[in-house]
């Protein structure tokens, strides 16, 4: 199986959309109700690429996951932190593809002048058919830290859940800070640096 990521285009939405889905219908990992429609998706898609990198992953040519960044807040004080997200296809697992497409994000993020990244992961007190703690355990080996927890705060299937924070640091955080570049600006730098992000997989 052959991996490679790439840039994200408006016209990913549907597939995308397919592999957020149940997400959203079957687990507690998104807090998110209702499916979005495609055209909501390709607009949150063309929302975020106009400021963060928007990454897909392709395992033979095909959609298997995809990742992103958002604000971490508004205010421009904020401008140097993001939140990030990402999101596997579930035949797509345990094979490395997402530690694979978070580097690639990193290393865009990088590009930008990003110094943190931040994750908001839904965590259960006790594992369930809905929420297990993978995600946190995902991040921690990429090196994110824990830095905040907030208590039954989100509920969904009828459970209540916890949500964490966590965080990993990019990049020194120089005095004075130089300004963040668009995603925009560094698209071709990033494509070119993505293109060595491939891996070839051997399937079991």
């Amino acid at each position: 199986m052959n991996l490679r990521i790439r840039i994200a285009s408006e016209e990913d939405a549907q597939a995308l959309l397919a592999l957020y889905a149940p997400y959203v219908e079957y687990t507690a990992i998104t807090f998110e109700y209702e499916v979005p429609s495609a055209e909501e998706f390709r607009e949150r898609i063309r929302k975020t690429m106009r400021k963060y990198p928007y990454l897909v992953l392709e395992a033979d040519g095909v959609p298997a996951g995809y990742a992103y960044a958002s604000p971490f807040h508004d205010r421009p004080a904020y401008d140097w932190a993001v939140e990030t997200s990402i999101y596997m296809g579930e035949q797509y697992r345990k094979i490395g593809g997402g530690r694979l497409l978070h580097e690639g994000l990193e290393e865009a993020l990088r590009l930008q002048g990003i110094r943190n990244m931040n994750a908001c992961i839904a965590y259960p007190k006790e594992e369930d058919e809905y929420l297990t703690k993978n995600s946190v355990e995902f991040h921690s080996h990429l090196c994110y830290r824990l830095v905040g927890e907030f208590y039954q705060c989100g509920y969904k299937f009828g459970r209540w859940y916890d949500m964490v924070w966590m965080e990993k640091l990019i990049g020194p955080h120089e005095v004075p800070a130089a300004p963040i570049r668009p995603f925009l600006e560094i698209r071709e730098q990033a494509a070119a640096m993505l293109a060595h992000y491939a891996r070839n997989i051997k399937e079991v």
